[in-house]
C-alpha cells in the first residue's frame, strides 16, 4: 500500500485503520465568495426588473416601439443577473459536494462567462439594430425617450455603485488580481446599460434640439461595440480558467525558486492552475539527491497562501 497524499513521500507504510486517515484528508472546498455579493446581485436583479417593467408599460402606454425596445433589452440584462445570481446560490448549495473534485469554485468563473457570452450577443444585437436605423432613420419622441433614458440611467448608476466596489482585489504576495468574475460580468452588464444610457441622452437631446436623429443610430454603434470589448475581455479571464490555464509566470517563478533554492533539488514536472477565481492547485514533481519528507517541500511553500491543494512526488536522483 502506498500513500499518495500531498503530505507525505510515496513509500511503502504498513495497514492501518481507516479512523487514523482523517489527519491526512482535507477539506476541498476553495469557494471564498464575500455573501454580500449575492446580497447585492439579488438588489441589482429587483432594480433591472422593476425597470424594465416601467420600461414596458411606458412604451406600450405612450405607444413607443422605441422604450418597448429598450424594455426587452433591459430584460435581456436582468435574465445575465439572474444568471449570476443562481451561480452564487448553487455554488454556496453544493459548496460540499463530493460531486466535485475540487469543490464549486468555478461555478462563479462559469456564471461569470456564459454572462459575458450573453453580453457579447447583446452587443451585437445593438450594433446590428443601430446599424439597420442609420441606413433606415425612425420618427423619435424626444421627450418620452430622454425622461425613461435618464431614469434608466439613475437606476444603472445606483447598480453599478452597489457592484463596483469588490470585484476584484489584490494580493500582494502573489502579485496578481483576484476577481470575482460572476460579481465583474454582472457589473460590466449594468455598467453596460449606463453607457447606453448616457450615449442614448447625449443623441436624444442632440436629436431634439438640432434634428440629428442619426446621432441616436451611431451612439449606438458606439456603445455596442465598447460592451463587445468588455465582453470579450471577461470571456478570455474565464475562459482561460475553465480550461485549467496555467497561472501566472510569477507565482511559478516563485514556486520554482524556493523548491529549487536546496541544492541538488529541481522540479522536472511542474502543474498550476486555478481551481477557483481565488485559489491554485499544484502537482509538482522533482528530483534530489537528498529526498526528503514531501512534508517537508509544502512547508518551503507556506508562504504561498494562494496555493491551496498541493501534490508533491520526490524522486530520488
Amino acid at each position: 500500500m502506498y500513500d499518495l497524499d500531498a503530505s507525505q513521500t510515496a513509500v511503502r507504510i504498513p495497514p492501518m485503520h481507516t479512523d487514523h486517515l482523517e489527519k491526512w484528508q482535507h477539506n476541498h472546498d476553495f469557494t471564498r465568495v464575500d455573501p454580500s455579493n449575492e446580497r447585492k446581485t439579488l438588489s441589482v436583479v429587483l432594480l433591472t426588473a422593476g425597470m424594465m417593467g416601467v420600461e414596458i408599460a411606458a412604451g406600450a402606454v405612450f405607444g413607443s416601439m422605441a422604450l418597448l425596445a429598450d424594455g426587452w433589452h433591459m430584460g435581456t440584462h436582468a435574465a445575465a443577473l439572474g444568471i449570476t445570481l443562481f451561480a452564487y446560490r448553487y455554488a454556496r448549495r453544493h459548496a460540499n459536494s463530493s460531486r466535485y473534485t475540487f469543490g464549486t469554485g468555478k461555478i462563479s468563473v462559469l456564471g461569470g462567462f456564459t454572462s459575458a457570452v450573453v453580453l457579447q450577443v447583446i452587443a451585437i444585437l445593438m450594433g446590428i439594430e443601430a446599424a439597420g436605423r442609420l441606413l433606415t432613420p425612425q420618427a423619435i419622441r424626444f421627450s418620452e425617450a430622454i425622461a425613461v433614458a435618464v431614469l434608466g440611467l439613475v437606476v444603472n448608476l445606483i447598480s453599478v455603485r452597489l457592484l463596483g466596489t469588490d470585484h476584484h482585489h489584490h494580493d500582494e504576495d502573489e502579485s496578481d488580481h483576484h476577481t470575482d468574475h460572476n460579481l465583474k460580468a454582472a457589473y460590466l452588464h449594468v455598467l453596460a446599460d449606463a453607457l447606453t444610457s448616457i450615449l442614448a441622452i447625449l443623441a436624444l437631446v442632440a436629436g431634439s434640439f438640432w434634428g440629428w436623429v442619426w446621432l441616436d443610430a451611431l451612439m449606438g454603434i458606439v456603445g455596442s461595440l465598447v460592451i463587445s470589448r468588455w465582453a470579450v475581455g471577461l470571456l478570455r479571464e474565464t475562459g482561460h480558467i475553465l480550461l485549467d490555464g496555467h497561472a501566472n509566470e510569477t507565482l511559478v517563478a516563485k514556486v520554482r525558486s524556493l523548491l529549487e533554492a536546496e541544492a541538488g533539488t529541481y522540479i522536472v514536472d511542474l502543474h498550476i492552475w486555478q481551481v477557483s477565481a481565488h485559489s491554485t492547485a499544484a502537482i509538482i514533481s522533482l528530483v534530489t539527491h537528498d529526498p526528503r519528507p514531501a512534508a517537508h517541500y509544502r512547508g518551503l511553500l507556506a508562504g504561498v497562501p494562494a496555493l491551496v491543494h498541493v501534490t508533491i512526488e520526490v524522486n530520488v536522483s
